[in-house]
C-alpha cells in the first residue's frame, strides 16, 4: 500500500467503533467472584451528576486510573475499576425548587449525559457495577447503616448549635460555609441552636489517629486529618463564679495558672445565659451575642482577626490556684460546641490571650522565664527551653515547665477541682439536613417523646413525590408530606422525621457497594468484601481531605468493628491530583468563563485519545497546571505519527523475515529501556515521562523498520493511555479481538546492561570527534582511542597535554597548550 493510499488517522471514525465493540462485548466487566486471579481495586472518587456535565479536570484523574487499570489488567491481575454518582445534593434541590419538578427525573438526565461523556473518552469502567447514591436500591443500605450506629449509641438526636442557612432551608456543616456564607449560592448563614442528629465521630478519634500510621496516602493529608481530630492531653479545671455558679476550662498550659488576667466565655453559651440577670451592662452584651450569631465557627476561630469581645460587668471567676478574682469576657474565638465553651487567658504567654487583652486594655502577669513578654506581641514563645522556669507562681516558682506542670496537676487533682484529661478538636459530625433531596432517616419520633427506629422490613423508606420542595419558617421540606410524616404501624404512633441525611452519607460507603451492587440481601457479600478490599488504588482531589476521606474511614471503622468490613481502612493508596487551570492560570471557572474548557469540545476536533495523552503530558499529576492548546495540538500531531508509522506493512518486520533479528538487535536496548521505564512509571503514576520514553522509543525507530515484537510492545503500552488508538494499531498488526487481555511486555536487564557506549571526544571545549568505548573503560584506553583520531590529533598540534577530564560513559575532555 502506498503511502497515498493509506487512511490518515481519524479519531471521529476510530474511537466510536471501539466504544462500541467495548460496549457489545463487555469488554471490561468484572467477575468479581474469579479469586483464581489477584485483585486490583483502583478507583476515582465518583462525581456529582451536575446539568453541565464534565469538566477539563475530570479527566485528569479518571484517566491516572484508567492507566493503571489497564495495565494491571495485562498483568493478569483481576481488575474492579466502577464508576457512580454521588447524587443527592442541593443542586439538584434547588432544581426542584425553582421548577416544581421532582428532582430525580432531573438527577437521572443529569447521569445519562455524564455516563455518555465518560463512554466517550473510552474508560474502561465496569458500568454493570454502576451505582447512584439517590437509587432507593441503594440508600436503602445507607439507612441500614445508620440504623446499625443508632443502636450502637454513635447515632443522636440531640440539641446543638448549627450552622443555620435561612435562604436554603437547611442546616450546612463547617465546609460547606466559607466567609459566613453557603458554599452553593453565598447565601447568608447563622448560628442557632436546633434538635439535630449527629454522628459521635469523636468516639473514633484514637483509632482513626492509629490508623493514619497504616496507609500510602500523602503525609500532607494525613497531617490535616490529625490537626482535624487535634489530641491534646491536658487537665479540665473548674471556675467558681463569685455569687454563684461555676464552669470548667480545658488546657494543656496548666502551669500558666498563675498568670490567669482574665477568663474568656462563648457568647452563645448556657453559662452566659446563666449569668445575664446579674450582668451589669446586659444591652451591651445581648448585642455582641446577636453579632455573634451571625458567625460560622471558621470565621469565629482560624479566620479570626479581630479579637472582639465583651466584659461581664459584675462577674468575677475565682481562680483555684491562688483564690484571686478574675474578670470575666465573653468572645466569638470561644465556641459553646467545643469543648467546656470557656477558657483561661494568660496573655503573657499566649499570642492570641496577648493581642486580645491589648484590645481591651487588660493587665499581664508573667509566669515563666525567658524575655520581656510585658509590653510587646510575640511569636510562640517556647519556653519549654531548658532552663525556662516558673517565676509569680507562689510555691510552684522556680520549677522548670514540665516539673509544674505536674506539681500544679497534683494539686488541683487533690484540691478536687481538676481532672486529666484528654481531648479532641474533632466535634461530632452533625448528620441532618432540612433538606428534601437526600435519605429519609428511618426513625419515628412517637406520640411519647421516644425515637424509634423503622424495622429492616420497612427499608428502604423512599422519598415521596411533593407539590412543593420548598421548605416553610424553617422547616423541612418533607413536612408538606402531610400523609407520609404520619406513621401508625406496629404499636408505635408519631411522626416520621422530616430532615434528611447529609450528602456524606451515601458517599462514605459506596466503595464497598460497587463489589456487590445488586444483592438484595445484604449491604455486601462478606466473603467479597474480604476478597476486594482494601481499595489498591483511589485518586480525588485534595479538597476532601477532612471531608469525604475522613467520614468513609469512620464507617467503615464502624463497620469493622462490628465485623461487617474485613479491613480497618478503607483505601490502601490514596493520590490526589493537580488542578487543570484556564490558560490564563487561573482555576477555571464561571469567573473567566472564555478560558473554560470542554471536554467533549476537545474530544470532537481532536479525539480523546489526544485529550487523555495531553492531560497525561502535562506535567506530574499532583501539580496543578495551565491549559495550552499548542499542547493539545502537539499531542495530536504525535499520535498521528504512531498512526502514521505502525498501521503501515512495510515498516514492520515480521519474525523469519529478513533483517528481524539484526532489527532486535539494534533497538534492544531502547525498546527495554522503554518498557522499563514506562512500567516503573506507570506503577509511580508519572505518566509525563513515560510518554516522554514513549516519545525517545518512537524517534528511534522511525529512523527506518520495527521488529514486530517491539512493534506489539509499544502499542500495548500506548493503548493504556490512548486505549482506542491501541485497539485499531492492534488490528492492524493483524491481531483480532481486543488488546485489553494481551500479556504486558517485559524487559531484560540483561539488556539494559550497556556493554559500550559512544562518548564525545573535547579538545579545548570544542568536540572534535568521538568514540565507541566500553562503558566501564579507564582513562588510558579512553585517551589511546581518543589519539587514533585525525581530527583530535590535528586539533591539539603538537601542544602538550596539560590535562584530561575524563567521565565514565559520558565525555573525554583534552585539554593542551
Amino acid at each position: 500500500m502506498s503511502e497515498n493510499e493509506r487512511k490518515p488517522y481519524n479519531p471521529a471514525e476510530i474511537e466510536p467503533k471501539w466504544q462500541k465493540f467495548w460496549e457489545e462485548n463487555e469488554t471490561f466487566k468484572t467477575d468479581v467472584w474469579n479469586f483464581s486471579k489477584p485483585k486490583y481495586y483502583v478507583l476515582d472518587m465518583f462525581p456529582y451528576p451536575s446539568g453541565v456535565g464534565l469538566h477539563a479536570g475530570h479527566p485528569e484523574g479518571y484517566t491516572a486510573t484508567d492507566i493503571v487499570s489497564r495495565m494491571k489488567r495485562m498483568q493478569g491481575y483481576n481488575v474492579l475499576h466502577p464508576m457512580g454518582y454521588d447524587s443527592f445534593g442541593l443542586p439538584a434541590e434547588q432544581y426542584a425548587v425553582s421548577t416544581g419538578n421532582n428532582p430525580n427525573g432531573f438527577t437521572e438526565k443529569n447521569i445519562a449525559t455524564f455516563s455518555n461523556q465518560l463512554k466517550e473518552l473510552g474508560f474502561d469502567y465496569d458500568w454493570s457495577k454502576m451505582i447512584a447514591t439517590s437509587d432507593k436500591d441503594y440508600y436503602k443500605w445507607t439507612q441500614w447503616i445508620f440504623e446499625k450506629l443508632y443502636e450502637r449509641g454513635y447515632a443522636k438526636y440531640v440539641d446543638m448549635p448549627v450552622n443555620w442557612c435561612e435562604e436554603l432551608g437547611t442546616v450546612l456543616s463547617n465546609d460547606e460555609v466559607i466567609d459566613g456564607k453557603s458554599e452553593r449560592g453565598g447565601y447568608p448563614v447563622i448560628r442557632k441552636n436546633m434538635k439535630q442528629w449527629a454522628i459521635d465521630q469523636v468516639a473514633f478519634a484514637e483509632e482513626l489517629l492509629e490508623g493514619l500510621n497504616e496507609i500510602d496516602w500523602p503525609e500532607s493529608t494525613k497531617e490535616m486529618q490529625r490537626n482535624w481530630i487535634g489530641k491534646s492531653e491536658g487537665v479540665e479545671v473548674d471556675f467558681k463564679i463569685v455569687g454563684g455558679g461555676e464552669f470548667s476550662i480545658y488546657t494543656t498550659c496548666i502551669e500558666t495558672i498563675y498568670g490567669i488576667t482574665f477568663m474568656v466565655l462563648a457568647p452563645d453559651g448556657e453559662t452566659v445565659k446563666s449569668l445575664m440577670p446579674r450582668i451589669k451592662n446586659k444591652e451591651a452584651v445581648e448585642k455582641y451575642i446577636a453579632e455573634t450569631l451571625k458567625k460560622n465557627d471558621m470565621d469565629r476561630t482560624e479566620l479570626n482577626k479581630t479579637k472582639s469581645g465583651c466584659v461581664l460587668e459584675g462577674i468575677y471567676a475565682i481562680n483555684p490556684a491562688n483564690g484571686k478574682d478574675v474578670p470575666v469576657y465573653i468572645g466569638d474565638f470561644v465556641l459553646a460546641s467545643y469543648g467546656t465553651g470557656a477558657v483561661m487567658a494568660v496573655p503573657s504567654h499566649d499570642q492570641r490571650d496577648f493581642e486580645y487583652s491589648e484590645a481591651h486594655n487588660i493587665p499581664r502577669i508573667q509566669v515563666i522565664d525567658g524575655g520581656d513578654v510585658s509590653e510587646h506581641a510575640f511569636e510562640k514563645q517556647d519556653y519549654l527551653g531548658k532552663g525556662c522556669k516558673l517565676m509569680n507562681s507562689e510555691e510552684f516558682s522556680g520549677l522548670t515547665v514540665e516539673e509544674a506542670k505536674e506539681a500544679i496537676t497534683e494539686k488541683l487533682v487533690k484540691m478536687g477541682v481538676a481532672r486529666r484529661k484528654v481531648n479532641y478538636h474533632f466535634r461530632e459530625w452533625i448528620f441532618a439536613r432540612q433538606r428534601y433531596w437526600g435519605e429519609p432517616i428511618p426513625v419515628v419520633h412517637t406520640e411519647e417523646g421516644e425515637v424509634k427506629l423503622l424495622p429492616e422490613s420497612e427499608l428502604p423508606l423512599v422519598l415521596p413525590e411533593l407539590e412543593d420542595y420548598k421548605g416553610k419558617n424553617g422547616k423541612a421540606p418533607l413536612e408538606n408530606a402531610t400523609e407520609w410524616k404520619e406513621y401508625d404501624k406496629n404499636g408505635i404512633k408519631g411522626k416520621r422525621e422530616t430532615s434528611t441525611m447529609p450528602g456524606s452519607a451515601g458517599s462514605s460507603w459506596y466503595y464497598m457497594r460497587y463489589i456487590d451492587p445488586k444483592n438484595n440481601d445484604e449491604f455486601a457479600n462478606k466473603e467479597l468484601l474480604k476478597h476486594w478490599l482494601p481499595v489498591d488504588l483511589y485518586i480525588g482531589g485534595p479538597e476532601h481531605a477532612v471531608g469525604h476521606l475522613m467520614y468513609a474511614r469512620i464507617w467503615n471503622r464502624f463497620l469493622y468493628n462490628e465485623g461487617l468490613s474485613p479491613v480497618k481502612e478503607p483505601f490502601k493508596k490514596l493520590v490526589h491530583q493537580g488542578m487543570i487551570l484556564g490558560s490564563n492560570g487561573i482555576k477555571m471557572g464561571k469567573r473567566f468563563p472564555e478560558f473554560v474548557i470542554n471536554p467533549s469540545d476537545i474530544v470532537r476536533d481532536y479525539g480523546a485519545d489526544t485529550l487523555r495523552i495531553y492531560e497525561m503530558f502535562m506535567g506530574p499529576l499532583e501539580a496543578s497546571k495551565p491549559w495550552n492548546m499548542q499542547g493539545v495540538e502537539g499531542s495530536r500531531k504525535f499520535l498521528g505519527r504512531v498512526f502514521f508509522y505502525f498501521s503501515n506493512p512495510e515498516n514492520i518486520v515480521k519474525q523469519g523475515e529478513e533483517g528481524y533479528n539484526e532489527l532486535l538487535e539494534e533497538y534492544k536496548l531502547i525498546y527495554n529501556q522503554t518498557v522499563k521505564k514506562v512500567t516503573d512509571d506507570f506503577e509511580t503514576l508519572g505518566f509525563n515521562t513515560a510518554i516522554s520514553q514513549m516519545m525517545i522509543f518512537m524517534n528511534a525507530v522511525t529512523k527506518g523498520k520495527c521488529p514486530m515484537e517491539y512493534a506489539e510492545g509499544f502499542v500495548k503500552m500506548i493503548s493504556c493511555i490512548c486505549p482506542h488508538l491501541g485497539e485499531e494499531l492492534w488490528e492492524m498488526l493483524g491481531h483480532s479481538g481486543t488488546i485489553a487481555y494481551e500479556i504486558w511486555p517485559t524487559y531484560d536487564e540483561v539488556a539494559l546492561v550497556v556493554d559500550t557506549v559512544k562518548i564525545g571526544v573535547q579538545v579545548n571545549g570544542k568536540v572534535r570527534g568521538t568514540i565507541e568505548i566500553a562503558a566501564e573503560a579507564e582513562e588510558e584506553e579512553a585517551m589511546k582511542q581518543a589519539l587514533e583520531i585525525a581530527s583530535v590529533n590535528k586539533a591539539i598540534d603538537g601542544k602538550p597535554v596539560r590535562k584530561v577530564i575524563y567521565v565514565k560513559g559520558k565525555i573525554l575532555n583534552i585539554v593542551a597548550k
